[in-house]
């Protein structure tokens, strides 16, 4: 499986090259060193190799720029990677506000632009028949186009994250301010494609086209993505405990001897393994078959469930209405393999682990996940790592009261 590669860091966070990222330094070498063999073959191509660096260390500071913005509002920035289409930060959460959002997503053509103005006036200094005037000039106008090009309203540019926070803004909500800006993506991403064929056909410039049609397809998936990852977040919202729970337990007596129940426990070839004890229509608690194996045999016949039991005030437990994002959140810091759900009258309700909480999910947002995979899930205690609800539960859970 393909692995990026860390470079260093800056400011505490870790810089990332993507394998493809050397394909398109080697493009933009070409590029600038074919525009620069006036000046003879090694300073051509050495100025090429530069300026294709200096490109990408301005798409360095763009994408700092928005991570320095977001560290300044507490977010913790896990890395910016350089890749095929320029460089993206991984920020862990949104922002509290729109207005906060707004500025970490103008952060990066601001950034853009300052280093235009920079390196204009640099120019205007540096000897006009200097290949070094031309390559500040060329460097000039590259930071604009980048700046410009990032302002196209539509995910996942930071245009259309700005779109977004304006939208949000207006709204009162960020999840519909994300399906809106993404759709715009995809609508500017089609039509990218459709450009870069017609570019294609009728100019016969094919490196060109092709290049605008795969900026318009990472855009379609890009946005899609978003799009597909805030629907997630607002089921894990919407979606609550009840919702996901089973009845997957068994009541037992608490006053039964445990040698009762443990031949309960052997001869049911059904168990759940999960077992609560009752006595006089109350629940006293949770009964771990360890426990009956940690203890003596020769006390079986003397001691009873209630002397293993574990209460309910000191097992995990959520209500009813707790959000599916909470569940989660709750399995994965606590490293619990269940929680227990009771019922507002302090019963249990029912149990959830990690294949519940997937299976609730298949069935609202029809995920191709079979009985099998979610028994699998059941049985190993972990989340498919490719579906990151531990990582999309902790950000969600902490913007909800932001979001609406």
């Amino acid at each position: 499986m393909q692995k990026n590669w860390q470079i260093g860091s800056l400011f505490g966070i870790p810089l990332f090259l993507d394998p493809w990222w050397f394909g398109i330094l080697g493009l933009a070498t070409l590029n600038f060193g074919l525009a620069y063999q006036e000046w003879g073959d090694v300073i051509g191509w050495s100025a090429g190799l530069v300026m294709a660096l200096l490109l990408f260390g301005s798409v360095l500071l763009h994408e700092l720029g928005h991570s320095l913005v977001a560290q300044a509002q507490g977010i913790k920035v896990n890395s910016i990677t350089l890749f095929l289409f320029g460089g993206i930060a991984a920020i862990e959460e949104e922002s509290k506000t729109a207005g906060k959002a707004f500025q970490v997503a103008i952060a990066g053509p601001v950034v853009s632009i300052i280093l235009f103005i920079i390196l204009r006036l640099i120019a205007e200094v540096v000897p006009e028949t200097t290949p070094l005037k031309v390559m500040v000039s060329d460097l000039s106008r590259i930071n604009l186009v980048v700046a410009l090009f990032n302002l196209i309203p539509g995910l996942p540019l930071d245009g259309g994250q700005v779109l977004k926070a304006a939208l949000w803004q207006i709204t009162g909500d960020r999840f519909q301010a994300v399906h809106w800006a993404a759709k715009a993506g995809q609508i500017l991403g089609y039509s990218a494609i459709t450009m870069g064929f017609v570019i294609d056909f009728v100019t016969r410039e094919f490196v060109l086209g092709l290049w605008i049609v795969l900026l318009g397809w990472f855009g379609v998936r890009n946005a899609k993505s978003y799009d597909n990852l805030t629907t997630l977040q607002e089921s894990l919202l919407q979606l609550v405990a009840a919702d996901a729970m089973t009845r997957d337990f068994r009541v037992v007596d608490a006053d039964q001897s445990l040698r009762e129940f443990a031949d309960l426990y052997i001869l049911d070839i059904n168990s759940p393994h999960v077992y609560f004890a009752a006595a006089d229509g109350r629940y006293r608690g949770l009964v771990s078959v360890n426990d009956l194996q940690m203890t003596q045999r020769s006390e079986w016949e003397t001691k009873t469930v209630s002397s293993i039991v574990h209460p309910l005030d000191k097992i995990p437990t959520v209500s009813e209405s707790t959000s599916l994002a909470a569940v989660v959140n709750q399995l994965e810091q606590e490293h619990i393999s269940r929680v227990t759900v009771l019922s507002p009258a302090g019963a249990v309700a029912g149990v959830i682990d990690r294949g519940d909480v997937v299976r609730s999910l298949v069935e609202k947002l029809n995920f191709r996940f079979s009985d099998s995979d979610i028994q699998r899930i059941k049985d190993e205690g972990t989340f498919p790592p490719g579906l990151q609800l531990g990582v999309i539960a902790k950000s969600v859970e902490k913007d909800d009261k932001y979001s609406r």
